[in-house]
């Protein structure tokens, strides 16, 4: 059964939000066609890849852009990405 795009989207969502090595992270995606584009903030590449793997399995995800950027803990741009 095919999902509609809300569907799918709503679902991106959960899985991003449940992970739990993305806990606190402020996440965003935007999506379009079964193509979905990963944006934001995270700590390690470990994370960056364990956001791409929440999502690469639901049904109706083609593609992934992941986008994110990789801050440490010592940028400043760390505390206001988290």
């Amino acid at each position: 059964m095919l999902l509609s795009p809300d569907a799918v989207a709503q679902q991106v969502d959960v899985a991003i939000q449940s992970s739990p090595y993305l806990v606190g992270r402020r996440l965003r995606f935007e999506m379009k066609d079964g193509h979905v584009v990963l944006q934001g903030c995270v700590g390690s590449y470990f994370q960056k890849q364990m956001a791409q793997e929440a999502v690469r399995r639901i049904d109706g995800v083609e593609r992934i852009e992941n986008q994110l950027e990789v801050l440490w803990p010592g940028d400043p741009l760390f505390s206001s990405a988290s």
